[in-house]
């Protein structure tokens, strides 16, 4: 992570989410922006819960754990998005982990500032009852269908969404082969089977192992398997 220091930049990034009203002139002082990398992590699961961050720009994934240690992908996000506004309300950790999966750039503001001069501000509390109530809707309606499609479409979904980003037309991800293990786990399979499902996919020409990495080959016919994005909302 780093802070970049470009007031005119935050200040655009709020004008473009129309986030102007939100975050008001006695907030301003105590934004920041900061960039994050590929694969960085925003927030890990169980952490303390100290900075409320909007994505502006990039895309991430956002995973949880069980306290058997299974872990699943729960969604990938684009902007405008709030990480940290359940923990904030309810004065929790960190509920999910959060890491970038494209070049991302967020606005972050301490939860103690937040607080102080955002709690009795309408339009940031509807702001963020919009985004609490919609996560929940999201979760509820995934939970229920995920795990219910076939592993092929589970897999074609996570690599399309690891794989690129619609706000940016330069970026195309791989997933590595050495994440194969983690890759099971977030969808909700076994290894073995994910290496099935791969084999498949392969011999169909939609995707091709090279190089140590798992590389999309055909996108529309990726696009075709997966139909509705599971994993985007």
């Amino acid at each position: 992570m780093r802070e970049i220091r470009e007031p005119g930049r935050l200040d655009a990034y709020l004008a473009q989410h129309h986030l102007e009203e939100a975050f008001h002139e006695p907030l301003r002082p105590h934004l920041r922006l900061y960039a994050f990398d590929p694969g960085e992590e925003l927030c890990s699961q169980g952490a303390p819960a100290e900075t409320v961050y909007m994505l502006v720009k990039g895309k991430i994934k956002i995973h949880t754990t069980s306290p058997e240690g299974r872990t699943l992908v729960i969604s990938f996000k684009n902007p405008p998005e709030v990480i940290g506004d359940i923990e904030y309300v309810r004065g929790l950790d960190i509920i999910n982990t959060v890491e970038a999966v494209s070049p991302a750039e967020v606005i972050g503001i301490s939860g103690k500032m937040l607080k102080k001069y955002g709690d009795d501000h309408a339009p940031l509390l509807r702001f963020m009852l919009d985004i609490i109530t919609k996560k929940f809707y999201i979760k509820s309606d995934f939970l229920s269908f995920n795990l219910m499609v076939p592993v092929e479409v589970r897999l074609a979904s996570y690599l399309l969404s690891v794989c690129y980003d619609e706000s940016d037309a330069g970026f195309e991800g791989r997933l590595a082969i050495s994440r194969l293990t983690d890759t099971a786990n977030l969808i909700g399979t076994s290894y073995r089977h994910l290496n099935r499902v791969i084999r498949k996919l392969s011999e169909e020409g939609l995707v091709e192992r090279s190089g140590g990495y798992l590389h999309v080959r055909n996108r529309p016919g990726l696009e075709r398997l997966a139909g509705r994005n599971l994993y985007e909302h």
